[in-house]
């Protein structure tokens, strides 16, 4: 059964004309609040919109839209995960949505608990001594552990030698720009022909200038860097910390850990692994974890307790400071407390389990029909190459978009030519992950000219991508159509 989304002839909720007023709430017996000119608007240009319309208007909006709620969203490296709705309807409980983020701490023990529990979890979880819950997303998570590396060597006196990150050729993207971001030169460090991080390189990479050397295990490719022990005593022999980005943390979780890999950081993306919704610009979270010797740089305040009574801890000696208001996003965090709460360790390890077996499956289904570069055993990802079948990976991904499945990430990591990155987690059944592959497979059976034609079944077929990217009108301003 082919799943296909509704096709309406929407206007833009500006467009509609409902007949109706709008009013803004009275000001009687309040405090008047004299604003400054430069912050008032002459008019609100406000759309003049029923709630009937306003409601039918979004429900076929979302009727037009595909989302993890319907099916498989396979998008390599993001852990595409289905958000359990318990989580949800906790964070809906009044007790924390009517919370204030001022009370008195006396007042908020059951958040703070929370909070606490949350950190000795996500320390066991990563064997790391101390974590923070203040950052706000995955990547600002990673300029966190940056920061923190940067003032380490300060406190240390090495900061003006210490100049250089390494990198891995198939790391995100988010890692050379922390880095830089940070006021590091970035270094590439190419792979090996098994995927891997070519040892040589990083040896000859390493000197009295590297301040880091950042990598996620398993890797972009999906594969485990085997001689990860090795590399950390490679990292430390030359006095630099090791970093691990935890985007790939879907793949070990409950089996190793970054601590037993020899790490000194790590960034948690929870809308990845413990299944908080993706920020998508909205609230997120990305706690940094670290070992003894950095808890003193983690941001403040980092929770504490003392008895039975939890506190907001100050006194990280040499801390980078605030990287978030108050303790962080605290919906978000509820959300990742509530899911690691439900499943227990022994939950979460049957977790990446189900995520690698998931991965080999579809692997093995799509071996001989497409390249598999680099190792065979994956983790929580697997990359194929479309270039074996004369077709390209923007048209396959195209053709599953019509064949009612979201396609995987495409091109990416640039070391694979057109590269599709397929991570499936364990929130899939077999039935949607044979649905995936037969129409992934089903692909590579027609002609290039014949993938070219689709999407066909959609509101939207093929646009313009060069002008998309170049021309984006983003925001509504109110004055034309269109915009």
């Amino acid at each position: 059964m082919a799943y296909h989304e509704a096709v309406y002839d929407e206007p833009l909720i500006f467009e509609y004309r409902s007949g109706t007023t709008y009013k803004l709430p009275g000001v009687e017996g309040k405090q008047k609040i004299d604003l400054p000119e430069n912050l008032l608007r002459k008019e609100l240009n406000l759309p003049e919109v029923s709630e009937y319309d306003v409601v039918r208007h979004y429900t076929r909006l979302s009727q037009m839209n595909y989302s993890v709620d319907l099916g498989i969203y396979p998008l390599g490296s993001c852990t595409m995960k289905f958000n359990p709705k318990y989580a949800d309807a906790i964070a809906s409980f009044r007790q924390f949505s009517e919370m204030h983020p001022l009370q008195l701490q006396s007042e908020t023990q059951g958040e703070l608990k929370i909070l606490y529990e949350l950190q000795e979890y996500l320390k066991a979880i990563s064997d790391m001594d101390a974590v923070t819950l203040q950052p706000l997303a995955g990547a600002q998570g990673e300029y966190t552990g940056i920061l923190i590396t940067r003032k380490y060597f300060e406190v240390k006196g090495e900061l003006g030698t210490r100049t250089d990150v390494l990198i891995p050729d198939s790391a995100h993207g988010t890692n050379p720009a922390s880095a830089a971001m940070g006021g590091f030169n970035v270094i590439e460090i190419p792979s090996s022909e098994n995927g891997t991080v070519n040892l040589d390189a990083l040896k000859a990479a390493l000197s009295e200038h590297t301040a880091a050397f950042m990598i996620t295990n398993p890797n972009t490719l999906g594969i485990f860097e085997d001689h990860i022990e090795e590399i950390a005593k490679m990292v430390h022999d030359a006095g630099a910390l090791l970093y691990y980005d935890g985007a790939n943390f879907n793949g070990i979780l409950g089996v190793t850990s970054p601590g037993i890999m020899g790490f000194d950081i790590v960034h948690f993306n929870l809308h990845k692994t413990f299944a908080t919704p993706h920020g998508s610009g909205g609230p997120g979270a990305g706690p940094v974890g670290v070992k003894s010797h950095l808890k003193d740089f983690l941001p403040v305040p980092v929770i504490g307790k003392d008895g039975d009574r939890c506190f907001l801890d100050y006194s990280a000696k040499h801390t980078i400071g605030k990287v978030s208001s108050y303790t962080g996003s605290f919906m978000v965090l509820l959300r990742a407390w509530a899911y690691i709460t439900y499943h227990g360790s022994d939950g979460l390890r049957r977790n990446t389990v189900n995520a690698v077996l998931n991965t080999n499956y579809i692997r093995k289904r799509l071996e001989g029909r497409f390249s598999i570069p680099y190792k065979t055993l994956k983790k929580h990802e697997v990359v194929i190459s479309t270039e074996n079948t004369g077709i390209r990976a923007l048209d396959a991904a195209k053709y599953l978009i019509d064949q009612g499945v979201h396609a995987p990430t495409i091109y990416f990591p640039l070391i694979v030519h057109e590269a599709m990155m397929i991570e499936p987690t364990e929130t899939v059944s077999k039935q949607d992950l044979d649905r995936f592959v037969d129409a992934l497979i089903e692909s590579s059976k027609l002609s290039p000219e014949e993938v070219k034609k689709h999407p066909m079944n959609l509101p939207v077929s093929r646009p313009d991508e060069v002008k998309a990217a170049r021309d984006m009108k983003v925001r509504w301003d109110g004055s034309t159509h269109g915009n």
